[in-house]
Protein backbone atom coordinates (compact mmCIF):
# COMPACT_ATOMS: atom_id res chain seq x y z
CA UNK A 1 0.00 0.00 0.00
CA UNK A 2 1.52 3.43 -0.89
CA UNK A 3 0.84 6.06 1.55
CA UNK A 4 2.42 8.73 0.22
CA UNK A 5 0.61 11.67 -0.25
CA UNK A 6 -0.96 12.70 -3.90
CA UNK A 7 0.97 16.40 -4.37
CA UNK A 8 -1.95 17.24 -6.79
CA UNK A 9 -4.51 16.68 -3.63
CA UNK A 10 -1.92 17.84 -0.97
CA UNK A 11 -2.16 21.42 -3.69
CA UNK A 12 -5.69 21.76 -3.59
CA UNK A 13 -6.29 21.83 -0.24
CA UNK A 14 -3.56 24.58 0.63
CA UNK A 15 -5.21 27.35 2.78
CA UNK A 16 -3.84 29.85 -0.29
CA UNK A 17 -5.95 27.12 -3.17
CA UNK A 18 -8.95 26.93 -0.76
CA UNK A 19 -9.21 31.20 -0.18
CA UNK A 20 -8.89 31.54 -4.21
CA UNK A 21 -11.24 29.27 -4.85
CA UNK A 22 -13.83 31.18 -1.63
CA UNK A 23 -12.93 34.75 -3.25
CA UNK A 24 -13.67 33.78 -6.71
CA UNK A 25 -16.98 32.08 -5.82
CA UNK A 26 -17.93 35.11 -3.38
CA UNK A 27 -16.74 37.68 -6.19
CA UNK A 28 -19.14 35.46 -8.97
CA UNK A 29 -22.50 35.78 -7.10
CA UNK A 30 -21.50 39.72 -6.23
CA UNK A 31 -21.16 39.52 -2.45
CA UNK A 32 -18.48 41.65 -0.60
CA UNK A 33 -16.66 39.87 2.20
CA UNK A 34 -18.68 41.42 4.96
CA UNK A 35 -21.64 40.17 2.80
CA UNK A 36 -20.24 36.45 3.09
CA UNK A 37 -19.52 37.40 6.64
CA UNK A 38 -22.90 37.72 7.65
CA UNK A 39 -24.47 35.39 5.30
CA UNK A 40 -22.03 32.42 7.02
CA UNK A 41 -22.71 33.94 10.60
CA UNK A 42 -19.62 34.62 11.72
CA UNK A 43 -17.36 38.75 12.00
CA UNK A 44 -15.52 39.79 8.52
CA UNK A 45 -12.42 39.31 10.60
CA UNK A 46 -12.87 35.56 11.59
CA UNK A 47 -13.38 35.06 7.90
CA UNK A 48 -10.43 36.60 7.01
CA UNK A 49 -8.47 34.59 9.63
CA UNK A 50 -10.20 31.14 8.78
CA UNK A 51 -8.85 31.69 5.04
CA UNK A 52 -5.39 32.52 5.86
CA UNK A 53 -5.46 29.69 8.65
CA UNK A 54 -6.87 26.83 6.53
CA UNK A 55 -9.75 24.15 6.82
CA UNK A 56 -8.47 21.99 9.43
CA UNK A 57 -8.76 25.00 11.78
CA UNK A 58 -12.39 25.21 11.74
CA UNK A 59 -14.15 22.73 9.43
CA UNK A 60 -17.77 23.71 11.05
CA UNK A 61 -16.65 27.27 9.82
CA UNK A 62 -15.83 26.12 6.69
CA UNK A 63 -19.05 24.41 6.27
CA UNK A 64 -20.96 27.80 7.02
CA UNK A 65 -18.89 29.52 4.05
CA UNK A 66 -19.96 26.49 1.92
CA UNK A 67 -23.46 26.58 2.34
CA UNK A 68 -23.31 30.37 2.01
CA UNK A 69 -22.13 30.56 -1.30
CA UNK A 70 -24.61 27.89 -2.60
CA UNK A 71 -21.67 25.31 -2.99
CA UNK A 72 -20.36 22.21 -1.14
CA UNK A 73 -17.28 22.40 1.57
CA UNK A 74 -15.66 19.42 -0.75
CA UNK A 75 -16.22 21.61 -3.76
CA UNK A 76 -14.41 24.97 -2.25
CA UNK A 77 -11.62 22.24 -0.36
CA UNK A 78 -11.05 20.33 -3.27
CA UNK A 79 -12.44 22.50 -6.21
CA UNK A 80 -15.00 21.10 -8.78
CA UNK A 81 -14.02 17.37 -10.17
CA UNK A 82 -15.93 18.78 -13.15
CA UNK A 83 -14.65 22.13 -13.30
CA UNK A 84 -12.92 23.31 -16.82
CA UNK A 85 -9.25 22.92 -16.83
CA UNK A 86 -6.53 25.95 -16.32
CA UNK A 87 -8.39 26.79 -12.68
CA UNK A 88 -5.18 26.57 -10.80
CA UNK A 89 -3.79 29.06 -12.64
CA UNK A 90 -0.10 29.54 -14.76
CA UNK A 91 3.38 28.35 -13.61
CA UNK A 92 6.32 30.10 -13.00
CA UNK A 93 7.89 31.73 -16.22
CA UNK A 94 5.66 30.21 -18.44
CA UNK A 95 7.38 29.88 -22.43
CA UNK A 96 5.68 28.83 -25.32
CA UNK A 97 7.51 26.73 -27.83
CA UNK A 98 6.33 25.03 -31.24
CA UNK A 99 6.05 21.88 -32.34
CA UNK A 100 7.48 19.89 -35.66
CA UNK A 101 4.58 18.04 -37.30
CA UNK A 102 5.96 14.77 -36.37
CA UNK A 103 6.00 16.02 -32.28
CA UNK A 104 2.42 17.00 -32.95
CA UNK A 105 1.27 13.17 -34.26
CA UNK A 106 2.88 11.59 -31.78
CA UNK A 107 0.79 14.12 -28.88
CA UNK A 108 -2.19 13.67 -30.30
CA UNK A 109 -1.47 9.64 -30.54
CA UNK A 110 -3.51 6.90 -31.96
CA UNK A 111 -7.33 8.68 -30.64
CA UNK A 112 -8.30 10.90 -28.46
CA UNK A 113 -11.43 13.61 -28.01
CA UNK A 114 -10.77 16.91 -30.17
CA UNK A 115 -13.00 19.90 -30.88
CA UNK A 116 -13.94 20.26 -34.75
CA UNK A 117 -14.37 24.03 -35.67
CA UNK A 118 -17.23 24.13 -38.19
CA UNK A 119 -17.49 27.55 -40.28
CA UNK A 120 -21.26 28.02 -40.52
CA UNK A 121 -24.03 31.26 -39.76
CA UNK A 122 -24.02 33.46 -37.98
CA UNK A 123 -20.33 32.50 -36.39
CA UNK A 124 -18.41 30.02 -36.22
CA UNK A 125 -18.97 26.84 -33.74
CA UNK A 126 -16.69 24.00 -32.13
CA UNK A 127 -17.92 20.63 -31.38
CA UNK A 128 -16.13 18.41 -28.78
CA UNK A 129 -16.04 14.93 -30.78
CA UNK A 130 -14.07 11.70 -30.34
CA UNK A 131 -11.19 10.62 -33.01
CA UNK A 132 -9.30 8.32 -34.54
CA UNK A 133 -6.01 8.67 -36.41
CA UNK A 134 -5.76 6.98 -39.15
CA UNK A 135 -3.09 7.19 -42.13
CA UNK A 136 -1.51 10.92 -41.31
CA UNK A 137 -5.92 12.27 -41.18
CA UNK A 138 -8.19 12.59 -38.12
CA UNK A 139 -11.67 10.88 -38.45
CA UNK A 140 -14.66 10.75 -36.21
CA UNK A 141 -18.35 9.80 -36.51
CA UNK A 142 -21.64 11.71 -36.17
CA UNK A 143 -25.05 11.50 -37.37
CA UNK A 144 -25.49 12.02 -40.60
CA UNK A 145 -27.40 15.49 -40.46
CA UNK A 146 -25.93 16.27 -36.90
CA UNK A 147 -24.53 19.69 -36.03
CA UNK A 148 -20.89 18.12 -36.13
CA UNK A 149 -21.17 16.50 -39.82
CA UNK A 150 -19.94 19.51 -42.23
CA UNK A 151 -20.68 19.41 -45.53
CA UNK A 152 -18.16 17.51 -47.98
CA UNK A 153 -15.40 19.37 -48.70
CA UNK A 154 -15.94 21.90 -46.18
CA UNK A 155 -12.73 24.02 -45.04
CA UNK A 156 -12.15 22.92 -40.80
CA UNK A 157 -10.34 23.20 -38.00
CA UNK A 158 -9.11 19.99 -35.43
CA UNK A 159 -8.11 20.57 -31.99
CA UNK A 160 -6.16 18.31 -29.70
CA UNK A 161 -4.62 19.53 -26.55
CA UNK A 162 -3.81 18.79 -22.79
CA UNK A 163 -2.99 20.83 -20.07
CA UNK A 164 -1.34 19.87 -16.62
CA UNK A 165 -3.03 22.03 -13.60
CA UNK A 166 -0.59 21.37 -11.27
CA UNK A 167 2.34 21.93 -12.77
CA UNK A 168 0.98 24.57 -14.97
CA UNK A 169 2.09 22.79 -18.71
CA UNK A 170 0.24 21.68 -21.50
CA UNK A 171 0.05 21.50 -25.29
CA UNK A 172 -2.20 22.15 -28.26
CA UNK A 173 -2.36 20.45 -31.88
CA UNK A 174 -4.50 22.31 -34.28
CA UNK A 175 -5.51 20.77 -37.72
CA UNK A 176 -6.72 22.79 -40.66
CA UNK A 177 -8.02 21.69 -44.15
CA UNK A 178 -11.00 19.84 -45.93
CA UNK A 179 -13.35 17.64 -44.32
CA UNK A 180 -14.44 14.32 -46.65
CA UNK A 181 -17.08 11.91 -45.98
CA UNK A 182 -15.93 8.12 -46.21
CA UNK A 183 -18.52 6.12 -47.88
CA UNK A 184 -16.25 3.11 -48.90
CA UNK A 185 -17.77 0.22 -47.45
CA UNK A 186 -14.07 -1.71 -46.58
CA UNK A 187 -12.98 1.93 -45.25
CA UNK A 188 -16.26 2.31 -42.84
CA UNK A 189 -15.66 -1.55 -41.36
CA UNK A 190 -11.86 -0.67 -40.59
CA UNK A 191 -12.56 2.82 -39.26
CA UNK A 192 -14.94 0.97 -36.62
CA UNK A 193 -12.46 -1.70 -35.87
CA UNK A 194 -9.72 1.16 -34.47
CA UNK A 195 -9.53 1.68 -30.76
CA UNK A 196 -11.39 4.70 -29.20
CA UNK A 197 -14.28 4.44 -32.33
CA UNK A 198 -17.19 3.98 -30.36
CA UNK A 199 -18.75 7.90 -29.88
CA UNK A 200 -18.64 8.89 -26.71
CA UNK A 201 -21.95 10.50 -27.17
CA UNK A 202 -23.70 7.10 -27.85
CA UNK A 203 -26.54 6.52 -30.30
CA UNK A 204 -26.66 6.00 -34.01
CA UNK A 205 -23.71 7.56 -35.63
CA UNK A 206 -22.41 5.58 -38.83
CA UNK A 207 -21.73 8.67 -40.59
CA UNK A 208 -17.53 9.42 -40.40
CA UNK A 209 -15.84 12.44 -41.03
CA UNK A 210 -12.56 11.88 -42.26
CA UNK A 211 -10.12 15.34 -41.90
CA UNK A 212 -6.61 15.26 -43.89
CA UNK A 213 -4.50 17.96 -42.94
CA UNK A 214 -3.30 20.37 -44.97
CA UNK A 215 -1.34 22.38 -42.10
CA UNK A 216 -0.69 20.84 -38.80
CA UNK A 217 0.99 23.65 -36.03
CA UNK A 218 1.57 22.68 -32.14
CA UNK A 219 2.93 24.43 -29.36
CA UNK A 220 3.96 23.22 -26.05
CA UNK A 221 3.41 25.93 -22.97
CA UNK A 222 6.18 25.05 -20.37
CA UNK A 223 7.13 26.22 -17.03
CA UNK A 224 10.12 26.46 -14.60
Amino acid sequence: MNDTPDPDAVHRTEPAAVARRITERREQLGLDEEALARQAAMAPRYLRHLLEAGPAFDPGGFLRIAAALGTTRDALLEGRPDAPPGQGGAGPHPLLQSLTEAECWELVGTHGVGRIGLPVQPGPVVYPVNYVVDAGTFAYRTAESGSAAPAEGTAVSFQVDHIDEYLGRGWSVLALGPAHHVDDPAELSRLAALPGSTPWAGGDRPYWVRIRPQELTGRRLVSG
